[in-house]
């Protein structure tokens, strides 16, 4: 059972990341020959560049999925919060297996909240991003510790 859970969540994993390259591609011939590239805290854009940078976001999409798809699948090679011992194996490799597969998704989520305000900052910059940026990072940033609590609760 746990086998069919992991591979749902990596085929929704690669959709996330194939929904990426979509918008991107999608979008990219109506993008102005210049775009932003880097936003500051408050939003705005304060470097730009080719418009083939909006490419770079799903390739590091695609780069990370695939970095996360071979240490879920070799935990192993890893390193661990805690020390990996034949007793505590089994649930610290799952912990990694699971978390990894949330983290991916909410990686992938703020590059497609990111790639998305790009392409609607490109051609009017009074616009917002549909989620703050910060918030995503945040969330990311929480889940980090949240999980770094949880694996040493669980030794």
């Amino acid at each position: 059972m746990e086998n069919i859970f992991f591979v749902i969540f990596d085929v929704f994993n690669f959709g996330l990341v194939a929904f990426l390259w979509w918008l991107t591609i999608k979008h990219y011939n109506d993008l102005p020959q210049r775009i932003p590239i880097h936003f500051n805290i408050i939003g705005k854009a304060n470097r730009f560049g080719d418009k083939m940078y909006s490419f770079f976001i799903p390739v590091l999409g695609l780069l990370l999925y695939l970095v996360f798809l071979y240490i879920t699948r070799h935990p192993e090679n890893s390193n661990f919060p805690v020390t990996v011992t034949e007793h505590n194996r089994a649930l610290q490799y799952s912990m990694m297996k699971i978390y990894l597969r949330c983290l991916l998704v909410l990686v992938i989520l703020t590059f497609l909240n990111t790639q998305d305000y790009v392409f609607r900052y490109s051609p009017e910059n009074n616009i917002k991003p549909r989620v703050p940026i910060f918030i995503t990072v945040l969330a990311i940033i929480i889940s980090v510790l949240v999980m770094f609590i949880i694996s040493n609760s669980l030794k």
